[in-house]
């Protein structure tokens, strides 16, 4: 399955303050919310990925937004308001009320390895030092705490009647966040 990202590319001498946000769109709006801000002339990044749904009738192969509601603007948050008019646009990611920027390094890895037509797919977020469940492989229904070690990850494993631990290695598509 290959993974492709709607983009558009536009660079004015205007952007030069210009960062990366993240538009919160309503469910399932995000390519209708992308091509309007295209249309605006809006830098617009929406990372995709494909994947086999199948209906009673028929398996079609879909694309679906890698961040569901999320679609990625490079603005100066000057034009903050040319955003918000889109239709189906919620609101941009902010907090205490300032816009939220992302770092332009990951929308760049990001989009780099979409365009090498890597594998990805959407995850559940998982914090180092979190409690998480096995929810597949020889390990499954084991819970202990993530850990990563270089490119692994690992979950450490507690028998508190021995007080003892263990760590053990993990994928991480075959882990669960718990509470």
């Amino acid at each position: 399955m290959a993974t492709e990202a709607i983009i558009s590319e536009l660079n004015y001498a205007s952007k030069s303050e210009a960062h990366w946000y993240a538009a919160y769109t309503n469910a399932r709006h995000e390519k209708v919310v992308a091509h309007q801000l295209v249309d605006r002339h809006i830098e617009t990044f929406l990372p995709v990925y494909r994947n086999w749904r199948r209906w009673k009738d028929r398996r079609k192969l879909v694309e679906l937004a890698l961040f569901p509601s999320y679609v990625f603007v490079k603005i100066d948050p000057l034009e903050k308001l040319r955003v918000l008019q889109v239709a189906g646009i919620v609101h941009l990611v902010n907090f205490n009320g300032r816009l939220a920027a992302l770092p332009e390094q990951e929308i760049t890895a990001l989009r780099n390895g979409l365009d090498r037509d890597i594998y990805a797919e959407p995850h559940p977020y998982l914090r180092v030092g979190r409690r998480v469940r096995v929810v597949r492989g020889p390990m499954m229904g084991a819970e202990g705490i993530l850990q990563r070690k270089k490119d692994k990850y690992r979950v450490v494993l507690s028998v508190d009647v021995l007080m003892r631990s263990v760590a053990v290695e993990v994928d991480g598509m075959d882990l669960q966040a718990i509470g």
